[in-house]
């Protein structure tokens, strides 16, 4: 999709929080195994940081703004489905 080419142009940072084997968290891990490789191949520049964590519910977060605006601006995400976070090839 062509909204995967153009994060790095809103986004200074994305953050992925998930758990490794919960449940709740595998519609996140799918997301990452089917988008991350087109993602940081089409956003090279793009911190794209996935941390895991035990028992964690999946969060995703976007940082935005830029450095000499002050504070950056971050909106997260609990929970979403696969198909919320866009749509995989």
């Amino acid at each position: 999709m062509a909204w995967r080419g153009q994060l790095s142009k809103n986004l200074k940072e994305l953050r992925i929080l998930l758990c490794q084997s919960s449940p709740s968290s595998s519609s996140t891990r799918t997301f990452i195994e089917k988008n991350y490789k087109d993602l940081k191949t089409l956003n090279p520049k793009l911190p794209i940081l996935i941390r895991e964590c035990n028992g964690i519910e999946p969060q995703l977060w976007a940082r935005y703004g830029k450095e000499n605006e002050g504070d950056p601006q971050e909106e997260g995400s609990k929970g979403y489905s696969e198909s919320k976070m866009g749509t995989t090839g």
